[in-house]
């Protein structure tokens, strides 16, 4: 449907499901609850939504959440909605208020949750995407064919500017390719970020002088857009390779104004994402989610982890990993692919279904107590997921591998009651 933005829903209601279409269709665009003077036949033909699709699957005598409007049955079903680019032009926030505004609110509903979205192509000249992606990503932190070793700074808030600058010396040794800050550690008084920097740069360019690889560090930048545009430029300035952002908090004009200010990668975090995943009844899909922080410019994206430890289901975690490097237009349009990231209770023996889940060794692979925790201490735990990047690429059982290769074969002991 050229030069028109395409919303597909999962819907619940009472009404049939082509009245409750309509409603949600005039809720987000030219109407209200009632015909107004100057809603013209011709302006709704011009700027009403329209109902492209309907599928009705199921039927049930209650409904999945509580619903203000009684009825003695609720339907279920897909719907797919469409509205013309003139109605909010090529902007990001407005397409947002577009698909996912009020009408999670609407009384006529008793589910409904956002599955996917389709951008006319006006969004692929106007927001910028993801300026370094996988290719650039991968030059800044020298890490080719194989997914790059990543750990999170803990304990998450309470460490000084001079505690953390010796763990990630610690890490850097221990050869990881990738640290970032915990999303609750940002500019507090304890731990300045200014500080931070530094003091944690100069213990990663020392150790880049040395060994002539320099640790990719993602510093927690997340403020106001004034703030994190200084930030960054600090970052820049002291040798840093990636600044990270919580990107609920910022937001997705927040997002855009750091993309189009910094010249590092955008390691962005979803902290919060449980508000619009955990219902299966409302909410929005991280398949329709990810493509508005692609567009804004995301490099990476949090996407969870196999047998995490969090309630989302591998199958979620996989479709979301695949989904964030698949194209957003059609034809010859630059994919803008971001690299997954994988964390949350993250060890060697998740590695081979990682693998498997996006087939391919893009992605970064985080895990905290899977090198910290490791019995060999950092340098084991980051050689055990090496090991297990390793076995997976060749499709060797990891039993096996680890037959031949120690740090492996002590990750599996220490570790493999997590996946029991």
């Amino acid at each position: 449907m050229k030069n028109r933005l395409v919303a597909r829903y999962d819907v619940e209601s009472p009404l049939p499901l082509a009245k409750v279409a309509e409603v949600i269709a005039g809720e987000q665009s030219s109407g209200t609850f009632m015909r107004l003077p100057g809603e013209t036949d011709a302006l709704r033909e011009r700027s009403g939504a329209r109902v492209e699709a309907l599928i009705e699957r199921s039927t049930s005598d209650s409904p999945s959440l509580p619903c203000r409007i009684a009825g003695s049955c609720y339907t279920r079903g897909e719907i797919t909605l469409s509205w013309p680019i003139e109605n909010m032009g090529a902007s990001l926030t407005n397409a947002l208020a577009t698909v996912a505004g009020n009408l999670f609110e609407l009384a006529q509903v008793s589910a409904l949750r956002l599955l996917d979205v389709t951008f006319p192509q006006d969004f692929a000249s106007a927001c910028p995407g993801p300026a370094f992606g996988v290719a650039g990503t991968r030059e800044l932190s020298g890490v080719e064919g194989r997914p790059m070793i990543g750990t999170i700074i803990k304990p998450s808030v309470g460490l000084t500017a001079d505690e953390t600058a010796t763990l990630a010396g610690r890490l850097a040794e221990g050869g990881i390719d990738f640290i970032k800050d915990d999303e609750l550690q940002a500019n507090g008084p304890h731990n300045p970020l200014e500080e931070r920097v530094q003091k944690v740069m100069r213990v990663l360019n020392d150790h880049a002088d040395r060994t002539g690889r320099k640790v990719m560090y993602a510093f927690n930048i997340t403020g106001e857009v004034d703030e994190m545009k200084r930030h960054a430029d600090l970052v820049e300035a002291a040798g840093g390779s990636c600044i990270m952002v919580s990107i609920h908090s910022v937001g997705l004009a927040g997002l855009g104004a750091i993309r189009r200010h910094a010249r590092l990668p955008l390691h962005c975090h979803r902290n919060g994402w449980g508000l619009f995943q955990r219902s299966p009844d409302i909410g929005i899909s991280y398949r329709a989610w990810q493509k508005f922080w692609r567009l804004a410019g995301a490099d990476h994206l949090h996407v969870n982890g196999i047998a995490n430890k969090f309630s989302e289901t591998d199958n979620s975690v996989i479709d979301s990993a695949r989904a964030v490097g698949e194209p957003l237009f059609d034809g010859n349009t630059p994919t803008m692919a971001a690299m997954p990231v994988f964390s949350s209770g993250q060890t060697a023996l998740q590695m081979p279904a990682t693998f498997a889940a996006i087939r391919s060794p893009d992605f970064i692979f985080c895990a905290g107590g899977g090198v910290m925790g490791h019995p060999r201490g950092i340098a084991g735990g980051v050689a055990s997921l090496r090991e297990a990047a390793e076995a997976a690429s060749k499709g060797i059982p990891l039993e096996v591998h680890a037959e031949t290769h120690p740090e492996l074969a002590a990750a599996l002991e220490a570790f493999a009651s997590r996946m029991s």
